[in-house]
């Protein structure tokens, strides 16, 4: 079985003490964020009909699927998106992010404790 270290995520001691205070998120949205390093961009897109023929026939790799909860999702297609992009995020997932009911804080969250992680 393997051991997956989520310890970078779950303290707030590593974020700088003025997002701390802006914006937090539960453990559960920490492990959304971690989960998401190993999710792919085209876990973001919906497969198309042909594409779900052919794997129903041929196997291969399928998208992870989304969440059932629309705010992780949200979360989580951000974090997927910084962890491959960096902070280069389209301007159309910030929006649907902050739809979801985060602030910008917790975008700024996002991406500084991706950008720790990295550079560690």
């Amino acid at each position: 079985m393997a051991y997956l270290d989520l310890s970078g995520f779950g303290g707030q001691a590593s974020a700088s003490a003025a997002l701390v205070d802006a914006a937090t998120f539960s453990p559960l949205e920490w492990q959304v964020v971690a989960l998401a390093r190993r999710d792919r961009l085209s876990s973001l897109v919906n497969p198309s009909r042909w594409a779900q023929f052919l794997a129903l026939f041929f196997g291969g790799d399928r998208a992870s699927p989304r969440l059932a909860d629309s705010k992780l999702e949200a979360l989580r297609r951000i974090a997927v998106l910084t962890w491959r992009n960096g902070a280069a995020l389209p301007e159309g997932e910030i929006n649907a992010f902050h739809a979801a009911g985060y602030s910008p804080d917790h975008l700024a969250l996002v991406i500084d404790r991706i950008g720790q992680v990295v550079r560690d």
